[in-house]
């Protein structure tokens, strides 16, 4: 056996000699397995949370989708509810309406139904009147109970045309207007204003503010430079 040294004998089983580690080699060696296991657990655990974040990923859109949905049936609901309160609206608008015409057309007929017959009698209040004067001018007192008659029904007749609303439109002395009156003439007189009733040849009538018949008369004017003004006294009928 050679004189070499004991860290120097060569093993007879092995290529090369066999280097024996020193102290701070097998500590870089621990020191680097352990940094490697950490790396390996930090990647495990990364790798851990992402498979753990996929499904709550997954959960929030899928709750994000639904929750859009939702806002879009939201919104088409609201404009269907909308659109059904305005159709309600005008529903409730033109039942307002035809209320208020059928109660119109109510009362327009118990005031004015009976305009027609009131219309026919108004003739005959006409004759009555005309058979009044006549007979206040010529009758005599064998005829004054006659004439006392007749006066009692023009009066009744009169009556009882008031107490459905009709009324004589007044005409004599008033200034024309053609709403009420119905100019038949006219004639020159200085003594009163141009346009005022001088005489009513027919009295008209209204039923409560409706017209049944304008008064004819025969109105004023100027007289001109070589007229002669002439005076009319008393109605005719």
């Amino acid at each position: 056996m050679s004189d070499l040294p004991e860290d120097d004998v060569v093993d007879s089983e092995t290529e090369g000699p066999k280097i024996a580690a020193s102290d701070e080699l097998e500590e870089a060696l621990r020191e680097a397995a352990q940094a490697l296991e950490e790396r390996d657990a930090e990647e495990a655990e990364a790798t851990e949370a992402d498979e753990a974040a996929s499904p709550d990923k997954m959960t929030i859109e899928l709750l994000a989708q639904e929750l859009q949905d939702l806002k879009s049936l939201h919104e088409e609901k609201l404009k269907e509810f909308e659109e059904q309160t305005e159709q309600h609206l005008r529903l409730q608008a033109e039942f307002e309406n035809f209320r208020r015409r059928g109660l119109k057309e109510k009362q327009e007929s118990f005031k004015f139904g009976h305009q027609n017959l009131v219309k026919d009698l108004l003739s005959t209040v006409d004759n009555l009147e005309r058979a009044l004067e006549h007979g206040a001018q010529n009758a005599g007192a064998e005829g004054k109970g006659i004439l006392d008659g007749v006066e009692l029904v023009h009066r009744e007749i009169l009556g009882a045309l008031a107490k459905h609303g009709v009324s004589e439109i007044e005409a004599d002395g008033q200034v024309f207007d053609p709403a009420f009156h119905e100019a038949m003439g006219q004639i020159p007189n200085a003594d009163t204003p141009a346009n005022t009733v001088l005489q009513v040849l027919q009295k008209g009538y209204a039923i409560h503010d409706r017209m049944m018949r304008p008064s004819r008369v025969i109105v004023s004017r100027t007289p001109a430079a070589d007229e002669e003004s002439i005076e009319v006294t008393g109605n005719s009928e």
